[in-house]
């Protein structure tokens, strides 16, 4: 009879580990299941409706025309403009001023060396003195021999002759004094003199060049009656008259100038017609700067002013405004398309598909989409 040992008693502990662990299984599974049915039915539910966002609104008022302001360009030019000279040959003798250099009129600007004229004046007023006493001495001979002639005394062909030599001296007199004029008028010449008050605006020679007549030595400007030349449009001159203010604008500086005149051309190149303003004594313009005459000008079209800070730009160049329409208690914003026809400033002149009255987004439209609920909050 065999000795057999039971078998080990380890099956029944395999089974119940077994049984635990599908259990757990199954616990975890239904944990998943009911976390995936709850998060689609988050997903399937309605967002929450956000409240309305306060934004400006303004409202577009549709017209039939606008006004806005053409400006024409033009330039500061000096009354006179000149390009000094002199009118005899001669060395400077004084160095010119430097441009900038304000003058009046009758200072003496530049100086030729004037010593060969100087002692040819001393010796032209010296042969002058000389004729002079030979003439005086003749008449008084021909006086005298015009008494001794009635007595015989004297012959009629000698006081023929000194009464003639004294008619030679008297035309030798005048000669004399003639060149002595000539001779002052060069003096005078040798100093070249400022023809009215202005600046000096360039110099073209120095101390001693040797100069020719009518070479220019410097070039003066005009300081007291400045003008603006500005060329208009031919179909804009039936709307000035001269002797009537207009405004004219100098960098930042916008004044009123009176219209002196119109050129009856028009510019080739640009085809304009120019028109001369004076500029007020008070304006501290510079020669040659830019100036712009400003017109009011009334444009036919359709539409109505909108804040730049309202429109958003929309594809192909076109731009886009939020308008309001009423959703319940709230409004609401739609897109709508619009044509920009002028820019002014913060404003812009728009038309499109927009109805008189209605009220737009006026700001803040980047942070806002459409169909969005807002509150709005009108501005002017």
């Amino acid at each position: 009879m065999s000795n057999t040992s039971p078998p080990p008693a380890t099956a029944p502990v395999k089974s119940r580990k077994a049984n635990a662990f599908g259990l757990g299984a199954a616990l975890a599974i239904v944990v998943v299941l009911a976390g995936l049915l709850h998060f689609r039915d988050a997903l399937s539910a309605p967002p929450p409706e956000r409240p309305p966002v306060p934004v400006a609104t303004t409202v577009y008022e549709l017209q039939t025309d606008y006004e806005r302001t053409v400006s024409y360009l033009g330039l500061v030019v000096a009354g006179r403009k000149t390009d000094l000279g002199f009118e005899i040959p001669g060395k400077i003798n004084t160095p010119p001023p430097r441009p900038g250099t304000p003058v009046k009129r009758g200072d003496i600007l530049v100086q030729l060396d004037d010593n060969a004229l100087q002692a040819r004046r001393r010796a032209t007023a010296a042969d002058l003195q000389q004729v002079r006493v030979e003439l005086e001495l003749a008449q008084l001979r021909a006086r005298r021999q015009a008494d001794l002639i009635k007595t015989g005394a004297v012959s009629k062909d000698a006081y023929d002759e000194t009464r003639l030599r004294a008619l030679a001296l008297q035309s030798r007199v005048d000669a004399d004094s003639a060149r002595l004029a000539t001779l002052d008028v060069e003096l005078e010449n040798s100093q070249l003199t400022a023809p009215y008050d202005g600046i000096v605006a360039d110099r073209y020679v120095q101390e001693g060049a040797i100069v020719n007549p009518g070479v220019p030595v410097l070039k003066l400007l005009e300081t007291a009656a400045q003008e603006a030349h500005i060329g208009v449009s031919a179909e804009r001159l039936d709307e000035l008259h001269s002797g009537e203010n207009y405004t004219v604008r100098l960098r930042d500086n916008a004044f009123q100038a009176k219209l002196l005149s119109i050129r009856p051309d028009v510019d080739p190149v640009t085809r304009t017609a120019t028109a001369v303003f004076a500029i007020p004594h008070d304006i501290q313009a510079l020669d040659g700067e830019a100036v712009t005459l400003e017109l009011q000008e009334t444009v036919t079209e359709s539409g109505g002013w909108l804040p730049i800070s309202a429109l958003l730009e929309g594809n192909r160049g076109m731009w886009t405004v939020l308008r309001l329409e009423p959703d319940g208690d709230h409004m609401r914003t739609v897109t709508e398309v619009v044509e920009v026809l002028e820019v002014i400033g913060d404003r812009a002149f728009v038309r499109g598909t927009l109805a008189a009255d209605t009220q737009v987004v006026a700001s803040g439209t980047h942070r806002i989409r459409p169909g969005a609920l807002i509150d709005p909050q009108e501005v002017n």
